[in-house]
């Protein structure tokens, strides 16, 4: 399998060569044509030097002087342009040629040339002017006026087209070295970037098979950088983190479900398989078939928590769900509920609640079920006789209820763990034999959909839930009624 690298790296050095190939086809048309403009444009600046040049030095009316053809020699030279004067006839009077019997000088110039530089006009043209030249070639002519306005003859500024050429190709091979050094500057670039991209890349797509294969350890090295595939990499290993918590805590929800099945099942067949074969004398069966029935409720229980904490945990996050109640009377309905097992064991109930009423937004059925949970474990586990207390108050736009039992202390050890599924303290083995260890998760889970927060403490005997709930917005009549 390729590499993301590999096809990145291959996706840009092909954008990096097909961009350089347009640039050069731009580049060809456009800068060929650049190159012709620009040396025909310098074919006329050097007319317009000879002609003020011949019109400084001809005093006769002739263009034949000596000194003169040393210019357009000179400027010959410099220029690489063939230079020649011809007087109004059009023969040839003066050349730039160094060659004293210059084959040109006498030559006549014919075709409309002559012409329109008889009308005072510039010609700029590819001519062969006349069979003059056996080939084509770039021609640029003016005419040269006395100072009384006539026409002493013409200047002619001739190239041949290889000779333009010949700047453009080494105008071309410039551009080419060029392109080759900047476009190998850009691949190694590219080369560059793209390895250093894409190895975090590369390195999460390794991870996400791992994943696939449901290992869920693998990491992407988090380099510094701050730029986008940084806090991608980021990203990813909060996921990983997070994937890996999850499946933690599947194999951890397997393994309890399967130990809390376990043992009641385990049970009931062991005494079902009794009563069969006859191994359980007649005058036990009673017990025992009571025993089958006691671990069959559990397994109920069990299954009962299980759809509880499900439909619990959807309900938490349904913000459609939430509204305004009065937490006082949740509580206090709550507690009614829980007088006769708690005048069963004696107990003297405390309740610090407000006169007025208290209402939070949440919703209502999953708070009932918190405060049941909280007030269920505090009956379950608090001291005969001993004094069980439920407290409300608010601050800060928060209402607070706390359910205080005086029994057993539970372990330091224990209580960053009390709200973990099917945990158990060491005074839950003792005192609650019929529990499966999902209430206090169940409640957490609950808070933590709504935002909340829920602590506890456990120290000298007494032990204390303290959960937060969001008050509810005043209405303008209660607003009104505060004033008052």
């Amino acid at each position: 399998m390729k590499s993301i690298y590999f096809k990145n790296f291959t996706a840009t050095a092909a954008m990096v060569v097909l961009s350089f190939f347009i640039l050069g086809l731009a580049f060809v048309f456009l800068g060929r044509s650049y190159v012709i403009n620009n040396y025909r444009a310098g074919m006329q600046a050097n007319a317009e030097e000879v002609r003020h040049n011949a019109q400084a030095m001809v005093h006769d009316g002739s263009l034949t002087d000596w000194g003169l053809r040393m210019t357009i020699s000179s400027l010959s030279q410099i220029t690489g342009n063939h230079i020649f004067l011809c007087d109004t006839n059009g023969t040839v009077v003066s050349c730039s040629d160094m060659n004293i019997a210059c084959v040109h000088i006498g030559q006549q110039i014919g075709g409309a040339e002559l012409v329109a530089l008889a009308r005072g006009e510039m010609v700029d043209e590819v001519s062969t002017l006349g069979e003059f030249y056996p080939t084509p070639h770039y021609v640029v002519a003016e005419a040269i006026d006395a100072p009384d306005g006539t026409q002493l003859g013409y200047v002619f500024i001739t190239a041949d087209s290889g000779t333009i050429v010949a700047s453009w190709d080494t105008f071309l091979w410039v551009f080419l070295a060029a392109s080759a050094a900047v476009m190998t500057l850009a691949l190694l670039l590219a080369f560059m970037t793209s390895k250093r991209m894409a190895k975090p890349l590369d390195e999460m797509a390794r991870a996400t098979r791992s994943f696939a294969h449901g290992d869920f350890s693998v990491r992407v090295h988090e380099e510094d950088r701050d730029d986008e595939v940084g806090a991608l990499v980021s990203a990813f290993n909060t996921m990983a983190d997070s994937l890996e918590r999850s499946e933690q805590r599947r194999n951890d929800f397997i393994a309890n479900v399967s130990h809390e099945l376990k043992t009641p099942m385990t049970t009931i067949a062991g005494f079902a398989d009794g009563l069969l074969d006859g191994t359980i004398p007649r005058d036990q069966q009673d017990k025992y078939l009571a025993t089958i029935a006691d671990e069959t409720r559990r397994l109920s229980r069990l299954v009962r928590s299980m759809l509880d904490l499900s439909r619990m945990e959807s309900a938490g996050t349904d913000l459609t769900r939430r509204r305004e109640f009065d937490i006082l009377e949740v509580i206090i309905s709550t507690l009614l509920s829980f007088e006769a097992r708690a005048e069963e064991k004696r107990l003297n109930v405390d309740l610090q609640l407000p006169e007025n009423h208290v209402n939070v937004l949440a919703d209502p059925d999953a708070i009932t079920r918190v405060v049941y949970n909280l007030m269920d474990n505090a009956v379950k586990f608090a001291a005969e006789r001993s004094v069980l207390t439920v407290s409300l108050w608010k601050t800060d736009g928060k209402a607070y209820v706390s359910v205080k039992d005086r029994g057993e202390t539970i372990p330091a050890d224990d209580l960053p763990f009390i709200f973990d599924r099917f945990h158990k303290s060491d005074r839950s083995r003792s005192l609650d034999r019929d529990g499966v260890g999902l209430g206090l998760y169940l409640v957490k889970r609950i808070l933590d959909a709504h935002g909340e927060d829920i602590a506890v403490t456990s120290r000298d005997g007494v032990t204390e839930f303290v959960f937060s709930l969001t008050l509810a917005p005043q209405s303008k009549k209660q607003r009104e009624e505060k004033v008052k």
